[in-house]
């Protein structure tokens, strides 16, 4: 993999990582590799179908551009864990942050980032946009929260560095994000550019520390933050394109040499800023090395153009782009080399979701259950209980529509004898909200599994009218971020678990019946009755 012989529109197609559309290749990436040499490619859900089709697509892809070029493919997903996986079936799926944040487990989260990167590996993925390493102190963050380790910077340090570590030994390139921190913000970059108000000496005393570890750790690559920072950039330019964050303070101050990755430039932050194409040159220009593009065909093509064009017209020197690009060729070297997918594609499930690797994923979820408060209600008795279930009905860039058989009501019925469960929508209708208020008055036991209740009217006046009710027995679970108790604080009884995948959900279950203590300590503060380190079983705060 050398940079002498390669044309500058190779050089340009190197930089950049796109997505595309359906579980096969199609005439649009197609073009891609082989007429704008791309040197990178990113896997959403909407490119998995099953296991063994993502392998095959990934050897598809690798092949397809051996035909144009030696230099191999980076395949990369956003595989976090938890709330945030584009593959959850057929694989191990690891807990996600802020749940391995409440176990305290260092050696756990090393544990979980190895088996994810392992698999990612026989799939033909080498590279994983995580782990996320934001400090996420604000409680209405509304696109970081549980994909977060902690609130604490330390906390976050250290177990980020744990995941680099696994997912690096396992053949995949780990990718911190989001510099230089998106976790104390209250909008999303995904709709609009986001700002962090703090003086340079506290960024470096909570946003920056995290990353700071993740330099020393090793970590082969840093995605940027459409996030404006006033106390590095005084222009109005967010950090993925500030000179001054990326080349400055994280290249020159930070001394990090490994690859700068951008987010996704079609994100609103930049799309209706300077706009995608702009954006890729800038971004250059500020010192991103690899340029991600995710979704549209013909922004991808005119982004690629416009670099191309800025090397031609001298605005970007043929010595910056290749810069970037032996950072590039150095990194597939050191991750890829030889190692494009080599497993015959009968032979994939053989290689994934081993046993020992689902029990030590259970353990981490098991340990990971927080609770917050109980008023002696449980465990819960062996009688009829009925199971509110807050369903995600719509997708977005953070929340995305999973069909799952496995909730907490499946997961309760294999301890209980008899279990109903009713699903409502994250914003519930009045017909639902007036369904599950009626029908509850049957049961003497109601479990109300909340999801992100904080930005949820319908959710709240549900748990408030169920908490005045002298005779039931309420008992809410959070099953995303576990800032829902500061809208019903009456609650006697609440429990925090961090998402809502099954795995969750069995440990959830063991828990509210007696089988297993809640060993989980809050990761973030809820409150200050209610503490970083905080748990209802020991006043141990570490």
């Amino acid at each position: 993999m050398k940079l002498e012989g390669l044309s500058i529109a190779e050089k340009v197609g190197q930089m950049f990582m796109c997505g595309f559309h359906g579980p096969r290749v199609n005439k649009e990436i197609e073009e891609l590799i082989e007429n704008y040499h791309l040197g990178g490619v990113i896997y959403f859900r909407r490119n998995i179908k099953d296991v063994q089709q993502v392998a095959q697509l990934s050897a598809e892809l690798q092949q397809l551009a051996s035909k144009s070029s030696s230099i191999p493919l980076y395949i990369s997903i956003d595989q976090e864990g938890g709330m945030v996986a584009r593959i959850d079936r057929e694989v191990t799926l690891t807990p996600g942050n802020m749940a391995l944040g409440a176990t305290r487990d260092m050696e756990g989260v090393y544990e979980a980032a190895r088996i994810s990167g392992k698999e990612l590996q026989v799939l033909g993925i080498n590279m994983n946009f995580a782990p996320s390493i934001d400090v996420n102190n604000n409680p209405l963050n509304p696109v970081i929260g549980v994909r977060s380790y902690s609130e604490s910077p330390d906390l976050v340090k250290e177990m980020g560095r744990a995941a680099i570590r696994g997912f690096q030994e396992a053949g995949v390139s780990a990718t911190v994000k989001h510099f230089p921190g998106h976790g104390d913000t209250e909008t999303d970059s995904h709709y609009e550019l986001p700002r962090v108000q703090h003086p340079l000496e506290r960024l470096f005393q909570v946003e920056l520390v995290p990353f700071i570890g993740a330099i020393e750790e090793g970590v082969d690559a840093i995605m940027t933050a459409h996030v404006l920072f006033p106390a590095i950039e005084s222009s109005p330019l967010p950090a993925t394109l500030s000179q001054k964050v990326l080349t400055n303070l994280l290249r020159e101050q930070l001394g990090y040499s490994g690859l700068i990755v951008t987010d996704c430039l079609e994100m609103k932050a930049i799309s209706e800023g300077v706009g995608v194409e702009e954006g890729a040159v800038l971004a250059i220009e500020a010192g991103a090395d690899l340029i991600l593009v995710s979704h549209t065909f013909e922004k991808q093509k005119k982004a690629m153009e416009q670099v191309l064009q800025a090397v031609e017209s001298g605005r970007l020197t043929e010595q910056r782009i290749n810069e970037s690009v032996e950072r590039i060729l150095r990194l597939k070297e050191k991750r890829i080399g030889e190692t494009i997918h080599q497993i015959p594609y009968g032979e994939v499930l053989n290689h994934l979701g081993n046993e020992q690797d689902k029990r030590r994923v259970q353990e981490l979820s098991e340990k990971s259950i927080t609770l917050v408060k109980d008023e002696n209600q449980l465990p819960l008795k062996d009688q009829k209980t009925y199971v509110i279930w807050t369903e995600v009905r719509s997708s977005t860039e953070v929340d995305e529509v999973i069909e799952q058989e496995e909730t907490l009501g499946a997961c309760l019925s294999s301890h209980l004898s008899f279990v109903e469960e009713e699903r409502i929508g994250v914003h519930p209708i009045e017909a639902e909200r007036s369904r599950v208020l009626e029908r509850s008055r049957n049961y003497s036991q109601v479990v109300f599994v909340s999801y992100n209740a904080t930005f949820s009217s319908g959710q709240i006046a549900i748990v408030k009218e169920l908490a005045q009710r002298e005779e039931c027995l309420l008992v809410v679970a959070a099953a995303r971020n576990p800032y829902d108790l500061l809208e019903f604080p009456e609650v006697k009884s609440y429990l925090t678990c961090y998402e809502n995948r099954p795995t969750a959900m069995k440990s959830l279950a063991k828990v509210l019946v007696g089988q297993r203590t809640a060993q989980g300590k809050l990761p973030v503060s809820i409150s200050p009755q209610y503490p970083f380190g905080w748990t209802h079983t020991s006043v141990n705060m570490t």
